[in-house]
């Protein structure tokens, strides 16, 4: 049985956390890597350079779409499409365990089951809704 008043601190955590690891990635390819060596990467395992800018971009407004909780789902279903990428271009070919060489899939698929959880979910608590109105509490 969920428990209705912890769950959407369960669902904070995990969406927080999620974007932490998107907003790390995104800066291991912008400050280690670089955009041209993460373009030469790509080239190496049959993604075009050109697509470099677009997946930091992308890694960067999930990874902040997460952790404030601005539109949460399709934040979460965007991570997955990254991540499937992943899947199909690098990891999948390494076998499941992640310390395989060149890291197998097991980390991405957690990746993306945590991210498919927390887009059936929702948001959750302290998430920034700009579109709702504030609730105003009625006078007794």
């Amino acid at each position: 049985m969920i428990d209705s008043r912890t769950a959407p601190y369960a669902v904070l955590l995990l969406r927080v956390w999620l974007g932490v690891l998107f907003l790390a990635h995104a800066g291991l390819k912008l400050f280690v890597f670089t955009p041209a060596g993460t373009a030469a990467f790509f080239e190496r395992v049959g993604v075009p350079g050109l697509l470099a800018w677009p997946t930091i971009a992308l890694e960067i407004a999930v990874a902040v779409a997460l952790i404030l909780g601005l539109w949460t789902r399709a934040a979460a279903l965007l991570g997955t499409l990254s991540l499937f990428g992943a899947l199909a271009t690098v990891h999948g070919k390494a076998g499941f365990f992640f310390t395989n060489p060149g890291g197998g899939w097991e980390y991405i698929a957690l990746w993306i089951v945590a991210l498919l959880a927390v887009a059936l979910l929702g948001d959750g608590a302290l998430a920034l809704r700009p579109w709702q109105p504030a609730r105003r509490v009625a006078a007794a």
